[in-house]
């Protein structure tokens, strides 16, 4: 069933119309009047509705049915992710709203090859929100997660509130204080955060203020894993032990 993500008000027996991205995915979809989709607008549920009109450049849908259904697991975690050059932030932002991140933090490090600031940095935020937006229609989610602007790893530290009780703050790193197994076995009601350095890594000083901000450090294994590797393995092992699957 075709799935669109609408931003704004969803109600029951209205006609609406549609925005224009969403008109382009219909033409491209190939979808004929009648033809039934579901609507989501982020805060939960999905609404069923009927195309009343279709034209080249608008269109209407009937919303029918809401359904108050969810994908999300049952627990929240945070990406903060290094960024990575080239197609693999895209890649990697794509795949861990698949694997259900709650939000995703870009960071600029000392040993990044990506620097990003201004005008650059709020077009790379915006891309990469429609790709989140993009990868919740594909993979059923009804909350969309939230893309921060892209920031230096010193500053995010220091924006930091102090950690709740029983939050987990998780730091990547060959250099492991914990391996996987040692993580709690079920679910835990706190936040959830981990950390990932960029391509090169964080420095040794990089790491030390991240261990100085709460976090522990934590091993994956005897493999040395890809930035965009790290980030999807991690996603998956938690999803498996706590039940996000």
């Amino acid at each position: 069933m075709p799935r669109f993500f609408v931003a704004g008000p969803l109600v029951a027996g209205e006609i609406m119309p549609l925005p224009d991205d969403v008109v382009r995915h219909i033409h491209v979809l190939r979808l004929q009047t009648d033809d039934t989709v579901h609507l989501f607008n982020g805060l939960g549920g999905e609404y069923r509705g009927r195309l009343v009109e279709i034209g080249k450049r608008a269109a209407t849908v009937q919303l029918d049915q809401f359904t108050d259904s969810e994908a999300e697991p049952p627990y929240r975690v945070t990406l903060a992710q290094g960024v990575a050059g080239g197609d693999k932030m895209d890649w990697l932002i794509e795949k861990a709203v698949e694997l259900g991140v709650s939000s995703v933090v870009p960071l600029t490090a000392e040993r990044g090859v990506v620097r990003l600031s201004g005008d650059r940095a709020s077009r790379r935020q915006v891309h990469w929100q429609a790709l989140v937006r993009a990868a919740c229609e594909q993979c059923g989610r009804n909350r969309v997660p939230d893309v921060a602007a892209p920031q230096d790893l010193d500053k995010w530290l220091d924006s930091l509130p102090p950690a709740q009780d029983g939050e987990l703050r998780l730091l990547l790193s060959p250099r492991a204080q914990l391996g996987f197994a040692s993580l709690p076995a079920s679910a835990p009601a706190a936040p959830v955060t981990v950390v990932i350095g960029p391509e090169a890594g964080f420095s040794p000083a990089e790491e030390a203020s991240i261990v100085d901000a709460g976090f522990v450090t934590l091993g994956l294994g005897p493999r040395v894993l890809r930035t965009e590797t790290a980030g999807i393995a991690v996603l998956a092992a938690l999803a498996a032990r706590w039940g996000g699957w």
